[in-house]
């Protein structure tokens, strides 16, 4: 089986490679004209559920849109590094990207603190969502019917993918969230700050089940396990932490 893995880069290009052989597959950027690529830096990268797109957000320092700023997420053929659709909306850089589980959306996150859910086929916005006042990550529940939001803000928002609607603020964290994740079952979720801490929430509530001290540095990355019974954390001084959550 082909184990595909993709590398970007602060020149705006994205790499995929073959993660058995170490095989270069695909460059996305050279094969269409200039004023399609992202420009200076592709700074967030997802492939879809199937492995057959890619979707990518950049910040561009040359001159398109506000302040230089790129605004726009891209969607990619895996196969042949074709770009199949513009998601033009965001008026600022986008921070974040994920597909939802069965593909058929994409949520960003853009540096002015506002998400979208796209059509991944048509491109067609279909939500935007409000509240977040600065930008952040973006994850899917594994049903793919909500989504989670963590934000430089230091607020985590739980919302309706289909409608819109947020349906939970989560506050405990004291500085910006730089990511989150929902558990494999959907009923807890992780973020990790630049407070030094992670903390596991009860999705359906909003409630702090545990507070993960113990870093001296950011947490920045935070994720569960497979099976939801530990959670690996890593922080800016370059420690890694797993924790027993079960």
């Amino acid at each position: 089986m082909v184990i595909l893995a993709l590398f970007l880069s602060m020149f705006g290009t994205v790499k995929i490679w073959d993660t058995e052989s170490g095989k270069e597959l695909n460059t996305l950027r050279r094969t269409i004209p200039q004023t399609y690529w992202h420009g200076t830096q592709v700074s967030v990268v997802a492939f879809s559920p199937d492995g057959k797109k890619i979707v990518t957000g950049g910040i561009n320092t040359g001159g398109i849109g506000p302040g230089g700023i790129d605004g726009n997420a891209r969607i990619w053929d895996a196969e042949s590094g074709e770009m199949l659709r513009t998601l033009e909306g965001h008026k600022e850089s986008v921070a974040s990207v994920a597909f939802s589980p069965d593909g058929e959306k994409i949520a960003t996150f853009c540096f002015g603190g506002t998400a979208r859910i796209w059509d991944a086929e048509s491109g067609m916005i279909l939500r935007t969502l409000k509240g977040h006042t600065s930008f952040g990550p973006v994850a899917f529940s594994p049903d793919g019917k909500r989504i989670v939001t963590g934000s430089d803000d230091g607020t985590v928002r739980i919302w309706d993918a289909e409608s819109g609607e947020e349906l939970k603020m989560l506050v405990g964290h004291t500085s910006a969230i730089w990511s989150v994740s929902f558990s494999p079952d959907g009923k807890r979720i992780i973020t990790g700050s630049w407070d030094k801490t992670a903390r596991i929430w009860d999705a359906e509530s909003g409630i702090v089940l545990q507070t993960l001290s113990g870093h001296s540095g950011m947490v920045e990355p935070a994720a569960f396990s497979p099976d939801g019974k530990k959670i690996v954390t890593g922080d800016g001084r370059g420690t890694v932490r797993i924790w027993d959550v079960e």
